[in-house]
């Protein structure tokens, strides 16, 4: 057939085939569907002033301004706007008493060095991962001093470079909000905390003011704080009592201004007695979305505990890495891998970028993930996905055994809170090479002997009740190989004899491919699952029958086969 071609295939998409709509959808507002807005709006919302301040304080030359997508159109207006506004701090005579020990001129000359170092911004469109966690490898390529992030955020603490968060200024209806909440909340003597997305934090105070002046007394407003792993992730509460330092909040109600992500809804709707949103109005500067149910995260929190069940029947695992800039992600990295390897099952590291059902699927040795992300990046939507996607809490259940899994209804996404495999697990889940010398001697007491792994209680899938006997490939590894140097180097000469004199060694029942002398069920399963061996090779050794002469077989129409030379047979 290559003779046939005269000019080299096209591997590209042709022009008149491409998409005539972008299949990525954008959260972003059409340009021309965008309001208009004055510059001191703008100024206002992106808080150009103090943004400008900061970087000149922090002596910044190079900086990395981040938007998200619903802000991304802004992003020209805010580097001219901000541009001009480190001009005129540039260019901001310095006194005598503000210059450095050497005297006045000194303090010139050090005004023009900084005149010809002129700060350059760079706009980060598209993120490595999730928009609320600080892009550093992006910012990294063009050698950024630091990073300005803008709208909403996930304040996870970042491992490289500086970080100013501008959440923006956003504009609220108090009148409304408190409509909102006498509605939700007739009593006036109910327990609730006040909680406000990141870009509304600066309406809290206000807002619980004009609350208690209706007459609400057990209100609780929230400050923002860097704390994910807190009761309320990245908050803490104010207006306490001086006696106080904390509440019970599983006793409170929590009213939510802004639609939270997905995660945070999970997280507080296990942690209090109810969530209660008000749903700001859309916004020029915000991702427009369906407001959740907060009466669906029960049959949330289930579906994620399904995902468990089926993970802990999973062989292989997959760390799925979801970003590059969460600090510590990568000793969690490790703590993950030693604790799967103590339930005895294999893990892989997998790098994709931004997360599809098309990536993970090319990765069908892997039989669950596991995802190392920020706390509200760490819950991956399950629709399209063929394998279960689970965060680091639900993958520390799944690896517990039947009678120590009890789930009491608490969720988190994140990173911490991930802890080393515990002496208690360690003893649990012992070394196998050991067990097999412990139980080797009563082996062979026992006529026929038993197995160690025969030994050992059976596993059955809860959802399908079928038998499990892969969901811990590695001890069955480790059972296979030799123990000590005798058994290595052959108990009898008849043995070394057989493995001399054998050009081909059939490969043991249970037995695991090797790849330089490291037990890898994922080669294993290429071998078996992806390799075609010919016909007839879905039955095992036991079933083989001797070659038998081929026969003709029937010919001839449907209505009047021909059996052979003989007509009368059909």
């Amino acid at each position: 057939m290559t003779s046939d071609l005269s000019a080299p295939p096209v591997l590209s998409t042709p022009a008149e085939h491409t998409f005539v709509e972008d299949p990525t959808s954008s959260s972003a507002i059409a340009q021309a569907k965008r309001p208009h807005r004055t510059d001191d709006e703008l100024h206002r919302v992106y808080e150009i002033a103090r943004t400008a301040a900061e970087i000149h304080q922090n002596g910044w030359t190079r900086v990395a301004l981040q938007f998200p997508d619903a802000m991304l159109a802004d992003a020209p207006w805010v580097v001219g706007a901000l541009s001009s506004e480190l001009d005129k701090l540039d260019a901001r005579p310095v006194h005598k008493d503000e210059g450095t020990e050497t005297g006045e001129d000194s303090t010139l000359q050090k005004q023009g060095k900084d005149k010809l170092q002129r700060k350059r911004l760079y706009i980060l469109a598209d993120t490595s991962y999730s928009a609320c966690c600080v892009d550093e490898i992006a910012a990294e390529h063009a050698d950024a001093d630091g990073v300005v992030h803008y709208g909403r955020a996930c304040l996870s603490p970042t491992s490289r470079l500086p970080v100013l968060h501008i959440f923006t200024s956003q504009k609220l209806d108090y009148d409304d909000v408190a409509l909102a909440f006498e509605k939700e909340f007739p009593d006036k003597t109910e327990k609730v905390v006040v909680m406000a997305d990141v870009m509304f934090q600066e309406h809290m105070l206000p807002i619980c003011a004009r609350l208690r002046e209706k007459g609400y007394t057990n209100i609780f407003g929230t400050e923002i704080v860097r704390d994910p792993t807190g009761t309320i992730p990245n908050r803490k509460l104010i207006s306490l009592p001086e006696h106080q330092t904390d509440l019970e909040l599983n006793q409170y109600h929590l009213f939510h201004i802004s639609t939270p992500p997905a995660s945070l809804l999970l997280t507080l709707s296990s942690r209090l007695a109810s969530l209660r949103i008000y749903s700001t109005p859309s916004s020029p500067y915000m991702t427009t979305s369906e407001p959740p149910d907060p009466s669906a995260t029960p049959g949330m929190l289930r579906r994620r505990y399904a995902l468990v069940i089926r993970l802990a029947t999973a062989s292989i695992i997959g760390i799925l890495v979801n970003t590059l800039s969460v600090k510590n992600y990568m000793s969690t990295i490790s703590t993950l891998k030693d604790q799967i390897a103590a339930a005895g099952k294999k893990s892989y590291t997998i790098v994709v970028g931004k997360l599809n059902a098309a990536k993970l699927a090319n990765f069908a040795e892997i039989d669950g993930w596991v995802v190392v992300g920020c706390w509200e990046s760490g819950l991956v939507e399950q629709e399209g996905l063929w394998k279960p996607v689970v965060t680091p809490f639900e993958l520390a259940l799944a690896l517990q055994g039947e009678e120590s899994r009890v789930w009491t209804g608490e969720w988190w996404g994140g990173i911490e809170g991930v802890k080393e495999p515990s002496a208690a697990d360690t003893t649990t889940t012992s070394d196998p090479a050991k067990d097999e010398e412990v139980l080797e001697p009563a082996a062979e007491d026992i006529e026929g002997g038993v197995d160690d792994e025969e030994s050992e209680p059976p596993e059955f899938d809860i959802r399908t009740g079928m038998l499990i006997s892969h969901s811990r490939p590695m001890r069955v590894a480790i059972r296979s190989a030799p123990t000590n140097g005798t058994e290595a180097n052959g108990t009898s000469s008849t043995s070394n004899q057989k493995d001399t004199s054998s050009a081909i060694v059939r490969k043991a029942t249970g037995d695991v491919a090797l790849v330089n002398g490291v037990a890898s069920p994922g080669a294993e399963f290429l071998r078996s699952q992806r390799t075609w061996q010919g016909l007839g090779t879905d039955h095992g050794a036991e079933d083989d029958e001797e070659s038998t002469v081929i026969e003709e077989g029937r010919s001839g129409i449907a209505r009047g086969y021909i059996v052979g030379a003989d007509p009368g047979r059909t």
